[in-house]
């Protein structure tokens, strides 16, 4: 892990500052209904759902084909992702003229295939059977690749995504410190790490008695696992979760060695308990989350941190969720 880059506050600051010119500044939201219920002194939800295509995943990808050279940019990228990437990717390319094409595994929600296409990506599909998805998708990208001579982008697992992702909590320090408020825990969701990766550092540089919870489904809590031991371990394959984002079997190297730097500890989400956070988001919020934009909610409600007379963060990661999916999803859980 040595071998790792870390990136500094100033890296961080600068990928910030020419990510904003492309992203939205996505609001913070207080909850006192929140805090009662958890006996939380204030409870604030980031809602990067409200972010250009619908996550944070814009920012680490705008970042990450700026440091593209200009052929490599002419030429174009290819990456796999099951859909917040892709379609973070795909707006990036847009804006900057950038060739994306995009591996998703057949099973990725309809709606984020269609979001990424109309964003003007190739999407290319990949049927996984019983072999881990990630790892299907990623081969197929590889082989593009090599084959098309693109630049093959990884989702996560890359220093400069990292750095990207970053924004999302360098700007809740700025809104927070806005309103003269100090947070004690922040909860964000881990698929690869990316975003957990640049946000703790962030908070590291900054904040740095601020806890940092990553949250991540049963079954799929590489980073937590990896972090108790001091290792990254990879999850055998098991039964899916709702939250398809955060299904990577293992944390990248990049973000492992970023919250490995700034301090963090793991706790685990059932589906059931997401479905709920996606619920209380609906009605008390008026938030519309994906579930793995909600696995973050659903870790505070859940009690899986004591939370009493402390003044939490929740970032909620995205919002890329059909309407239809969004009712099955209450109605599977009877919610």
């Amino acid at each position: 892990m040595a071998d790792v880059l870390v990136p500094t506050l100033d890296h961080l600051k600068h990928a910030y500052a020419v990510t904003s010119a492309a992203t939205q500044e996505t609001p913070l939201l207080e909850s006192a209904a929140l805090a009662r219920e958890m006996g939380a002194a204030r409870v604030f939800v980031k809602p990067e759902s409200l972010q250009w295509a619908g996550s944070f995943k814009v920012r680490g990808a705008y970042w990450r084909l700026k440091q593209l050279s200009a052929d490599a940019a002419k030429k174009g990228v290819v990456a796999y992702s099951s859909g917040n990437f892709a379609q973070g990717l795909a707006a990036a390319g847009q804006a900057l003229g950038i060739p994306v094409t995009i591996v998703m595994p057949i099973d990725a929600p309809a709606a984020k295939r269609d979001a990424t296409a109309g964003y003007g990506a190739r999407v290319v599909l990949t049927d996984h059977g019983d072999r881990a998805r990630e790892e299907v998708a990623a081969a197929k990208a590889r082989e593009i690749a090599e084959t098309e001579h693109l630049t093959l982008l990884h989702p996560f697992d890359d220093p400069e995504i990292v750095a990207g992702q970053a924004g999302a909590g360098l700007e809740a320090l700025d809104q927070l410190a806005a309103k003269k408020v100090h947070a004690d825990l922040v909860f964000c969701s881990v698929g690869g790490g990316g975003l957990i990766g640049g946000v703790s550092l962030a908070f590291h540089y900054l904040s740095p008695k601020t806890e940092i919870i990553a949250v991540e489904p049963e079954g799929f809590n590489g980073m937590g696992s990896s972090l108790a031991h001091g290792a990254i371990e990879t999850m055998p394959i098991g039964p899916k979760s709702i939250c398809d984002g955060l299904m990577a079997r293992k944390p990248g190297e990049a973000p492992f060695a970023a919250v490995s730097a700034a301090g963090v500890r793991g706790v685990t989400v059932d589906d059931q308990s997401v479905r709920r956070a996606m619920k209380i988001a609906f009605e008390r919020m008026k938030l519309v989350l994906e579930p793995s934009g909600a696995a973050s909610l659903a870790a505070l409600l859940g009690g899986k941190v004591d939370v009493a007379g402390k003044t939490v963060l929740v970032v909620a990661t995205g919002g890329n969720v059909s309407l239809a999916d969004f009712i099955s999803h209450m109605n599977d859980g009877r919610i």
